[in-house]
């Protein structure tokens, strides 16, 4: 795709975002307009983060996996962190679009504690991984994932994926159903159509909203996450900010623009009926995210995002599912409560069916 934004110098495309500050925020991450006058960067003294981002730690060492993305040379780093104690099994972990596979820290731990292998992958386009300059597409990475397993030797795994990465898990499963032995959605995005109410954006427009991000904006965002803001989730505001601060900035700009689209295009509410392995819903009960919401029809927002009526849909139209809702707790549940996260989802894999 022809993204010439990219190609001017940074402070070139700072000039000409800058008059859209006080009007937009991100358009890949769907949250309202702020004010101008921005408070002061808690990381105006940190230094900036490369495109791949690769001073910033990882609660795990890291590994890689040479492979391709539509024709491109690609690099999807992972995590492969064993199991204490005699192995119950493997587990595959799918991040969402705004984090990377280091959000899963006290999930791998709690995995592994309880006797599973983790592998946790940054899919191609995000984290440590390469950010080639493709059109993506939910079956590509499910496709590399899948290359990254059999480089592993490993044949069968348990699922657990979360927000954008519901996404490519339920793909994932359903392209290699004989992989997943299980599949655990932790409020998955696609639960519902977004097309249906959501315009299509113009890849030029959105990479101008993109660039216009601030610290304040972005930070406002997350906490639509959460309904109670903790001082240990800054780390996800301050990844993002130093990023911001290189030179990297625009290509990583242009990479979120093409998942966003990624996710527009490829709901996956009609793959639920076709999951025949067993399926765990965790849906956090006072979740309303919304993709694409700052472009929909005001009366349209109102029936959107309703994650604990999306959650009951969902195990409905499942064959074979369970739905754990989880009351007080946003998009991200391993986040706000790992414990009861952990222990909710070592059940489920511990049990027979």
């Amino acid at each position: 795709m022809n993204m010439s934004y990219t190609k001017l110098p940074f402070r070139s495309l700072v000039v000409v975002c800058a008059t859209l500050l006080a009007l937009v925020s991100c358009a890949t991450t769907e949250q309202t307009s702020v004010s101008p006058q921005a408070a002061p960067s808690l990381y105006s003294n940190a230094a900036p983060l490369d495109l791949r981002l690769s001073t910033w730690p990882y609660p795990y060492a890291t590994k890689e996996f040479k492979t391709s993305l539509q024709g491109q040379p690609a690099t999807m780093v992972y995590m492969d962190v064993q199991a204490l104690g005699k192995q119950k099994g493997v587990v595959l972990l799918f991040h969402g679009k705004n984090f990377s596979s280091d959000y899963w820290a006290p999930t791998i731990a709690g995995l592994t504690q309880a006797g599973y292998r983790v592998i946790a992958p940054d899919q191609i386009g995000f984290g440590k991984s390469s950010k080639p300059d493709v059109a993506y597409h939910f079956d590509d990475l499910a496709a590399n994932t899948k290359a990254l397993l059999q480089s592993l030797n490993i044949k069968q795994v348990s699922v657990i994926a979360n927000s954008m990465g519901g996404m490519v898990g339920v793909r994932f499963a359903r392209l290699y159903p004989g992989t997943v032995q299980k599949l655990v959605l932790e409020n998955p995005l696609g639960l519902e159509d977004y097309s249906k109410d959501i315009p299509p954006q113009q890849n030029d427009q959105l990479l101008k909203l993109e660039m216009a991000q601030t610290e304040t904006s972005y930070r406002r965002f997350l906490q639509s996450y959460f309904p109670t803001w903790q001082p240990s989730f800054e780390k996800f505001v301050e990844v993002y900010v130093r990023v911001q601060k290189g030179p990297d900035y625009p290509a990583y700009a242009k990479t979120s623009v093409l998942t966003y689209q990624m996710i527009a295009e490829k709901p996956i509410v009609n793959d639920l009926p076709q999951l025949k392995m067993p399926v765990l819903l965790v849906i956090g009960q006072k979740d309303r995210t919304v993709f694409g919401r700052r472009f929909a029809p005001p009366e349209a927002v109102k029936s959107l995002g309703n994650f604990p009526q999306l959650g009951q849909k969902a195990q409905a139209a499942i064959p074979n599912a369970k739905l754990v809702p989880i009351d007080g707790v946003g998009h991200i549940p391993h986040i706000e409560v790992p414990d009861q996260f952990v222990k909710t989802v070592v059940e489920f894999l511990n049990s027979k069916g």
